[in-house]
């Protein structure tokens, strides 16, 4: 029977890290282990876990090491076939684990998968079915905002969202890059859509999975831009760059694809400067991440090669 873990990463989660624990415990499938990093709350969320110690290994970090670190650092302690990537602020159906595992291993190709997540403040509503990619190269979440009868159907999908993904072992460690699975120079945000990316450039398969099913109790992403913190704008918008960097390939599509993505960044541009200046401080970032963005991609192109080799072969 193949094993499954689950990584939580907190920070500042105290109001809702009790209800997805005990989510988690009462999951129909069994667990190897349940990891649960904390990146120095202050709110208590330490004390909230710490009632959990029998069953939950905890860790509690002096710094905030960001989503990403986080959840690499939650990794490293498992051993598992399967890892539950959660965010604290998800509440799972007790057969989250068993519908999606039941599914994957079937093909052993489909590297993660998603349940349905819906909005806590109305479960009949969408909130994610995974990532989608438009032509541009900017992710979605698949379903947002639908209602959740409309998503009923198993569906392969660009990549799965971080807030409950499930991640094969096995390709976890074919596409970490000098033992990071998520990118920690990502710190937060777009760190699935670069996993997503990468796993589907090196020939993994994704899956939405309507039966497992999931609530989301989004905070600011229920509001407009507005209400999104700048510092999580400010991360969004340089990891959109940092994943086109490493992860779109050049080729004859490329004639086609990049006037449409350089359109897009410069309207982009240009509503930042007249509406959202403070955005523009992450440049300073973007370019001193250049050389290693390059050589990651340097790495990807190079392990594809080595995959076509290995298939021509065959």
């Amino acid at each position: 029977m193949p094993t499954a873990s689950v990584c939580i990463v907190t920070y500042n989660s105290a109001d809702d890290i009790e209800s997805c624990l005990q989510a988690v415990l009462k999951q129909t499938f069994p667990l190897e282990s349940i990891v649960v990093i904390d990146n120095a709350s202050t709110d208590g969320t330490a004390e909230r876990v710490k009632t959990y110690s029998e069953q939950v290994q905890f860790i509690a970090n002096e710094v905030n090491n960001g989503f990403a670190g986080g959840q690499n650092q939650a990794i490293r302690q498992t051993r598992s076939d399967y890892v539950l990537v959660l965010n604290p602020d998800v509440t799972l159906d007790p057969n989250y684990l068993f519908e999606i595992i039941s599914y994957m291993e079937q093909d052993k190709a489909v590297g993660s998968a998603t349940g349905q997540l819906v909005f806590a403040s109305n479960q009949d509503v969408m909130d994610s079915a995974g990532l989608g990619m438009k032509r541009t190269r900017n992710a979605y979440d698949l379903g947002a905002g639908e209602p959740a009868a409309n998503w009923n159907m198993p569906t392969a999908v660009f990549g799965v969202s971080g807030a409950a993904a499930v991640y094969r072992s096995a390709m976890i460690r074919d596409i970490e890059f000098e033992g990071e699975f998520f990118d920690e120079q990502f710190f937060a945000y777009k760190e699935d859509v670069d996993v997503a990316w990468r796993s589907q450039t090196l020939g993994w398969t994704s899956y939405y999975l309507p039966s497992a099913k999931a609530v989301h109790h989004r905070g600011w992403k229920k509001g407009g831009r507005s209400s999104v913190p700048l510092f999580v704008r400010q991360h969004s918008y340089q990891n959109r760059f940092f994943t086109l960097l490493k992860n779109e390939p050049v080729g004859w599509h490329t004639l086609v694809i990049g006037p449409l993505i350089f359109l897009s960044e410069a309207v982009k541009l240009c509503y930042i400067v007249i509406r959202e200046p403070g955005l523009l401080r992450c440049w300073p970032a973007i370019m001193r991440f250049l050389p290693c963005m390059l050589r990651k991609r340097q790495w990807i192109q190079k392990k594809i090669k080595q995959k076509n080799r290995s298939r021509s072969l065959q």
